[in-house]
């Protein structure tokens, strides 16, 4: 499993749109078969601040299958209005360290 962490800087105006489409984002998302988990998380000190989790089954699935699939097409279509609002995007593997 890789850990995709999106991070966004979007202005107050779009907040409730961004949040809106990226809701809608979620089910072509979860219908891959090569995401097993998604969340969308909004800072509490600076609300213009938001972070996107995504659990996929390996990076190579995330970047070669899904992004060829027809998923990924319906998924595109919700958040491509945000691609220019990443300050960060980046896979990370999760370590056995924690509670």
């Amino acid at each position: 499993m890789i850990i995709e962490y999106l991070r966004y800087t979007i202005d107050e105006k779009h907040q409730s749109n961004f949040i809106s489409d990226y809701t809608q984002a979620a089910e072509p998302l979860m219908d891959s078969s090569y995401c097993r988990a998604y969340e969308l998380t909004q800072c509490a000190e600076d609300a213009s601040q938001f972070i996107i989790r995504i659990e996929w089954t390996s990076a190579d699935d995330h970047l070669k299958k899904f992004r060829t699939s027809p998923e990924f097409k319906k998924f595109l279509a919700f958040i491509k209005p945000y691609i220019k609002d990443i300050d960060e995007m980046r896979h990370y593997e999760q370590l056995d360290v924690r509670t």
